[in-house]
């Protein structure tokens, strides 16, 4: 059973450096394609597209691994749902119909609702 982990680590280790290397160069290509020609700025190397992959990582914190921070909540939502009765959950999703319709004809009155300032 540990040869198939020892494996399993490999084979993602192989694709994490795949898809790292896949990645520098689509940002390579991108960079060197469009800065130049919109900014004047100078082409780049790989290895300055693999930092600014770095650098985007550590000030946007994008391409996240795991579940991200937005699951926790969700699991307590849907435990909060399937603990509803049917008429609280109607009253739940009458509190939300109007979310989001800023502009938008509202169904129940005919008026038009505006954000309040």
């Amino acid at each position: 059973m540990n040869r198939f982990r020892g494996v399993k680590v490999l084979k993602f280790a192989l694709l994490a450096v795949v898809f790292v290397t896949v990645l520098g160069f689509v940002v390579m290509s991108l960079w060197n394609w469009l800065m130049p020609a919109l900014f004047g700025w100078h082409p780049i190397t790989f290895w300055q597209a693999i930092g600014i992959l770095i650098l985007s990582k550590i000030l946007f914190g994008g391409i996240r691994g795991g579940r991200g921070p937005g699951h926790h909540w969700r699991r307590r939502m849907i435990e909060r749902w399937e603990q509803m009765t049917p008429e609280q959950r109607e009253e739940f999703r009458k509190g939300f119909r109007g979310f989001g319709s800023v502009g938008r004809p509202d169904s129940a009155s005919g008026t038009t609702s505006h954000p309040t300032p």
